[in-house]
C-alpha cells in the first residue's frame, strides 16, 4: 500500500477535485490505538483497488487538521476511521472493526 500522508488543509481542496476523476479515501489513523493498527493492517494486506486513491491521516499529529476532514464532509469524528470521497463529497463512511477494502471498493464504484 502506497498511502499519501494527509498532512495539510491544501490537501482537502486537491482531494475533493481528484474524487471528481477517481474515488478517494482517508484514512483517519490514532498511531496510540491498537484497533486502529489493526484497521491499518486490514487494508494494506487487500488488494488496492486501482479506481481509489489512499491517504493516511496521522491524527495525533495532525488533529486539527483531523478536525477539519470531519468538518467539511459533515461526519462524526471516529477513530480509526475511513471515509470514501467521491465527486468531492463523503459517500461512505465507517470506523473500527467495519473497516474493509472490500467494501471501499463496492462503494467506490
Amino acid at each position: 500500500m502506497n498511502w499519501i500522508p494527509l498532512t495539510t488543509e491544501t490537501q482537502l481542496s486537491e482531494i475533493k477535485a481528484a474524487s471528481a476523476e477517481k474515488s478517494v479515501v482517508i484514512f483517519k489513523h490514532s498511531t496510540r490505538c491498537s484497533i486502529s493498527a489493526v484497521a491499518k493492517s486490514r487494508l494494506e494486506r487487500g488488494s488496492k483497488p486501482e479506481n481509489i486513491s489512499f491517504y493516511y491521516l496521522d491524527l495525533i499529529r495532525f488533529r486539527d487538521l483531523s478536525n477539519k476532514v470531519a468538518a467539511d464532509f459533515a461526519i462524526g469524528h471516529e477513530s480509526p476511521q475511513v471515509l470514501l470521497i467521491r465527486n468531492g463529497e463523503c459517500v461512505y463512511d465507517e470506523s473500527h472493526g467495519g473497516i474493509r477494502m472490500e467494501e471501499l471498493e463496492a462503494h467506490a464504484n
